[in-house]
């Protein structure tokens, strides 16, 4: 089921998103979900039901403003080096366990919005990841159990300044730049959707850059989510991303990196297509 964070105008809304349009979820009985009700499969039954009958108001996609599906994450932990064909083209060893660092919250930006290159020197790159927001607190959890504090899935454009990162010999400043982290379109939520086996894609100005698929994972969601949460208590609302395939501006020869005037469009099947255009300061 595709979750919407929406606004018409009048506020944020959530609603679920069919070929039909955007089902108000303002109008179900039980109002608008938390991300901990996303974990319970008998709310999503209902909730398919109530879509299904026709039950809830429904609202022109076209007609309003997509947002993140979560605005201000309480933290985004990202893992890097995940992906078999990543390490490759860095002529890197598989690393034996998840390499994690992370984006400041505050880099979050909506589907649609504009990533902002910061201009001078900075060397701004582009990474398709999927990425899982956790609904339920979770310590310690086991890798058969990941599936009970997952809200959802959605994509993340790990927007990255690359000057920064090398420079600075660590990866907070160049990955947190304002704007430096789309979410979106939607948050796929239930038990049909498999993070392990979707494909993946990103293109600028209409143009593959990088196409994989997650079976390429090197650690999988399930094992991400409890090496992390074995040691960092995972909160409703906080984003766990996957790492990013191959294919990245940095490593191409030469190196194609994004500028003013560029569009990206990150895409996860089953997911949807999350499209930002970039443009200067």
């Amino acid at each position: 089921m595709q979750f919407v964070r929406y606004s018409d105008g009048s506020g944020p809304a959530w609603g679920v998103q069919t070929d039909t349009g955007i089902h108000a979820l303002a109008a179900d009985p039980a109002g608008e979900p938390s991300y901990q009700d996303l974990t319970n499969q008998r709310y999503l039954d209902r909730l398919e039901r109530a879509v299904d009958e026709g039950a809830l108001p429904v609202v022109d996609a076209d007609a309003v403003d997509r947002l993140a599906p979560v605005a201000r994450p309480g933290k985004i932990v990202c893992a890097g080096l995940n992906y078999h064909d990543h390490a490759e083209e860095q002529d890197e060893e598989v690393p034996e366990v998840p390499m994690l660092f992370s984006k400041a919250s505050t880099a979050v930006t909506n589907p649609g919005s504009p990533i902002v290159h910061p201009g001078g020197d900075e060397q701004v790159d582009y990474e398709v990841e999927l990425a899982a927001v956790i609904g339920r607190r979770a310590t310690d959890v086991d890798e058969d159990e990941v599936d009970d504090y997952v809200a959802g899935y959605t994509v993340l454009n790990d927007v990255s300044g690359r000057d920064a990162q090398m420079s600075d010999g660590q990866f907070f400043r160049g990955k947190s730049y304002d704007t430096f982290a789309p979410l979106g379109p939607t948050l796929v939520a239930g038990e049909d959707f498999d993070p392990n086996a979707v494909d993946v894609e990103l293109r600028v100005n209409g143009e593959t850059k990088q196409s994989s698929n997650t079976e390429q994972f090197i650690f999988d969601m399930h094992e991400l989510i409890a090496y992390i949460s074995a040691d960092v208590t995972l909160e409703p609302g906080d984003v766990v991303t996957t790492g990013t395939p191959g294919g990245v501006g940095i490593f191409r020869e030469p190196p194609e990196l994004l500028k003013p005037g560029d569009t990206c469009e990150a895409e996860i099947e089953g997911i949807g297509t999350l499209e930002n255009p970039v443009v200067g300061e």
